[in-house]
């Protein structure tokens, strides 16, 4: 297994932490979780190899991770 670090916002880390909590997983195996289902579904609208995912460019999640109550903050609430 590969060892490294990722830098990601704090509202993100908390949200995959409540996320976690609620799957009842570790943190690291609800990011493999949420990482294998976001390669391994099926998209309608999959583009070229290497082409990233539209979805997440757009909304900023990733498929699988519940959405939350927006914080007020523009850009911060998922797709409706």
């Amino acid at each position: 297994m590969i060892l490294f670090s990722l830098r990601i916002p704090a509202d993100l880390h908390e949200r995959v932490v409540a996320q976690a909590t609620e799957d009842r997983r570790s943190l690291n195996s609800e990011i493999l979780h949420l990482l294998e289902v976001a390669l391994t579904t099926p998209r309608a609208d999959a583009g070229p190899p290497g082409v990233s995912c539209p979805a997440t460019r757009e909304t900023g999640y990733l498929p699988g991770l519940k959405a939350r109550a927006s914080s007020g903050n523009p850009g911060d609430s998922p797709p409706g």
